[in-house]
């Protein structure tokens, strides 16, 4: 711990260069990813406070929306998308995923029953390889899902039908730092 309470008190010695921020912000997308610690936004796409607006769930898992039980992932969104106008939405997958590879083997989680009950939010069971510690195949999948949830979502139908708002799944080696983008044109995930 005492690593990051030091480059936390660091961080604070440098007002100038945060002192436009007090001004708003602005960012430039969504960034919907998982929760996992390998996986950090800012320093896969390069940005600085202000342009990226995160949602970090376990599993990188969108909910149904549903008007009559708000969740705090539904507020983020709508947040984003209403309020910060936010251009995209990319859903980040990632190799070695432990909530995908999870739904994939069917493991039991009844010792850890809030991750079960969140889990249960996939959709549906992610198809691949079991014995596949990458979970590739399942994760691309996944985020795909997530992806068609999104559009269920008031918000982000509005913006989508006015050409407000562009959707982008991604997939993120956390072995390699690798990161593919999804292409309909191919049903693929390619490189960026």
């Amino acid at each position: 711990m005492q690593p990051l309470i030091d480059n936390a008190r660091d961080f604070g010695r440098r007002p100038e260069e945060f002192a436009p921020l007090a001004a708003g912000q602005s960012p430039q997308a969504l960034f919907i990813t998982c929760s996992d610690s390998r996986v950090v936004p800012a320093l896969i796409t390069g940005a600085r406070p202000g342009q990226l607006f995160e949602l970090r769930t376990a599993g990188n898992i969108v909910p149904p929306h549903t008007s009559a039980h708000p969740t705090s992932e539904a507020a983020t969104i709508e947040y984003a998308v209403q309020v910060l106008g936010v251009r995209d939405i990319v859903v980040c997958g990632h190799s070695h995923c432990g909530a995908v590879g999870a739904l994939v083997r069917g493991d039991d989680l009844t010792a850890v029953p809030a991750v079960r009950d969140w889990l249960a939010h996939a959709a549906h069971r992610p198809s691949g390889a079991t014995e596949d510690p990458e979970v590739a195949e399942a994760v691309q999948g996944h985020v795909l899902t997530q992806l068609l949830r999104l559009r269920s979502y008031p918000c982000v139908e509005r913006a989508l039908a006015r050409n407000r708002l562009a959707l982008h799944g991604w997939y993120y080696e956390v072995h390699t730092g690798a990161v593919r983008a999804y292409r309909a044109e191919t049903d693929s995930f390619d490189s960026l």
